[in-house]
């Protein structure tokens, strides 16, 4: 992936990533499936403006989904997890 631009496709907004991000300042990602660790951070420090401490990924396998008599697979998703320094946060609606 040679477009950082590319790199992060929308942040994990739910309720379980709420408490985790109150808890140890982790905040979730959905992320281009080719996009390494490296490229995610410098993502994140680029578009947010913080200090990116920690990457960690995960890959979830795409499922069968059942359409009247056929049977298709969705895509698979890739998830990353990053930990910033401390006293700093991300403000996803900062203008609503």
């Amino acid at each position: 992936m040679a477009n950082i631009e590319q790199v992060l496709i929308k942040p994990l907004i739910t309720e379980k990533s709420a408490l985790i991000t109150e808890k140890t300042n982790r905040y979730g990602f959905q992320v281009a499936l080719k996009a390494n660790k490296h490229q995610i951070k410098r993502a994140v420090e680029k578009f947010y403006d913080v200090k990116v401490l920690d990457v960690k990924t995960q890959i979830n396998p795409g499922k069968m989904k059942r359409f009247g008599m056929n049977v298709k697979k969705s895509s698979k998703t890739k998830k990353a997890f990053v930990q910033l320094g401390e006293g700093q946060k991300i403000e996803f609606f900062k203008d609503i």
